[in-house]
């Protein structure tokens, strides 16, 4: 099929898809419809001969073979949405003969369940009339680059919804690619500086299916994840390098955030923020202290010193060695523990959010601010460190630190720490969502950092 022609039925599609209601057509087939579509996800994610045989049917079949096989298929879906702990208004229909009420009561109650529904459609067409070979580049490309496969890229871009026209006659990098290229960088969560490197490239070759697998399965994690809120929430989206703050279904804050490298991963958990800490002093862990500041002894015996820690015998005593001492130390093995004192240079910053956990993660403030610009910020040992820290730390004075006449006196004091505690705890949740659809109907894609999508892993999820 020529592309254009391509373009042209897909934009049809689209058209049809968000415009066309539900009046104009007969309502039983908007049942059938609603229920077909509630199969096209479960099959993205739960595949089985007996879901396969019922979206066929559904797409194909007889007008009688689909209302024959209309009941079971709703058991069928009632049951899979009741497993998935996915909320529907199934229990709010009484007994009835009508077909369209029973189907769209089946439907989840999520917000963003038709965006994501309406996306998968699209994404599953484009997957049936499009083959999505992967492009080969042999290299990097930039704006003004010539390359054979500037038609192909341009292409996936245009069906993709980054770019507006597409030319198949074009072979050059030119300045409509760079900036829908952008685009595209930015719903993937990748560095938007228009050049198509590996990361960018992969997403290109993503497949629709796969896309359309990844937005199914990360829906049914959201959705029943976010169901469970309560009305105030700290929520930070690892994968997403975000921090969002809700307060009665209101967003008071949002951060870029900086989480664990992938062989020292920020765990997926939830807990009660019960402290901040105003001036905090750092305890090393013994494991960062052997991977990460010992070699930096062993080079430099000033470094102690230099950084403002204080060592600790295992008696609580501090223990005072010459620079050529520690460098020698640092070489064996090291009994202390090290401290770093409240201050300007200290690693945790101005501020900590403790919350008990088994991890003994927190969030925090950073010395090195410029590490938020980087598009890939898995870069901790396992703590958060929160970019708008100050908005965040002012916030919760504002509505949860109980000694707010401290709080204001401590403004001004950056060598003695001081913890305060809460009126009432922040819930907190750390959770792994590679794809969504925002606010705006963009489909948000993030690189999966911690390997969690791979099959094994989402079918250990999706069987919690």
């Amino acid at each position: 099929m020529p592309r254009n022609l391509v373009c042209l039925i897909g934009a049809c599609f689209l058209l049809v898809l968000y415009v066309t209601p539900v009046v104009a057509i007969d309502r039983s087939d908007a049942a059938l419809n609603s229920l077909l579509y509630q199969l096209q996800l479960v099959n993205l994610v739960r595949p089985s001969k007996q879901s396969e045989d019922s979206y066929r049917i559904l797409r194909s079949g007889t007008k009688e073979d689909k209302l024959d096989r209309a009941e079971d298929i709703q058991a069928d879906l009632k049951h899979f949405w009741k497993t998935k702990n996915i909320l529907t208004r199934v229990n709010t229909i009484n007994d009835t003969d009508d077909l369209y009420q029973r189907a769209t009561s089946l439907e989840p109650t999520s917000s963003d369940y038709l965006p994501v529904s309406n996306r998968l459609r699209y994404l599953l067409w484009l997957s049936e009339h499009y083959s999505w070979n992967p492009i080969v580049i042999g290299g990097w490309l930039k704006q003004g680059d010539y390359h054979e496969s500037i038609s192909d890229i341009s292409f996936r871009l245009n069906m993709l919804g980054d770019l507006d026209r597409y030319d198949k006659n074009n072979r050059q990098f030119n300045q409509a690619i760079a900036t829908s290229l952008m685009r595209f960088q930015r719903r993937h969560g990748l560095k938007q500086d228009a050049i198509i490197g590996p990361e960018t490239l992969r997403w290109l070759n993503t497949s629709p299916k796969d896309r359309a697998r990844l937005l199914a399965n990360n829906f049914l994690k959201r959705s029943r994840y976010l169901a469970s809120l309560d009305k105030r929430f700290l929520l930070i989206n690892i994968p997403a390098f975000e921090l969002v703050l809700v307060d009665h279904d209101e967003v008071q804050l949002k951060s870029r955030v900086i989480v664990g490298k992938p062989y020292r991963p920020t765990p997926m958990l939830s807990g009660q923020i019960s402290n901040v800490v105003l001036n905090p002093s750092w305890r090393v862990p013994k494991r960062l202290l052997r991977r990460d500041l010992l070699p930096k002894v062993r080079e430099d015996g000033q470094y102690i010193s230099r950084r403002n820690f204080d060592v600790f015998d295992a008696k609580g005593e501090i223990i005072e060695k010459s620079p050529e001492e520690w460098q020698e130390l640092a070489h064996g093995r090291f009994p202390y523990r090290l401290v770093q004192r409240p201050g300007e240079e200290n690693t945790l910053g101005r501020y900590k959010f403790y919350f008990e956990n088994d991890y003994s993660v927190y969030l925090h403030d950073t010395v090195d601010k410029s590490l938020f610009e980087e598009s890939n910020r898995a870069l901790s040992s396992g703590c958060i460190r929160v970019e708008n820290v100050e908005s965040l730390a002012n916030w919760m004075a504002s509505n949860l630190v109980r000694d707010k006449q401290t709080w204001v006196d401590m403004q001004v004091e950056r060598q003695k720490t001081q913890w305060f505690a809460l009126d009432d705890s922040l819930a907190i949740h750390l959770v792994y969502w590679t794809a969504w659809i925002d606010n705006e109907g963009s489909s948000q894609f993030r690189n999966d950092i911690y390997n969690q999508n791979s099959t094994s892993n989402i079918a250990l999820i999706e069987n919690r």
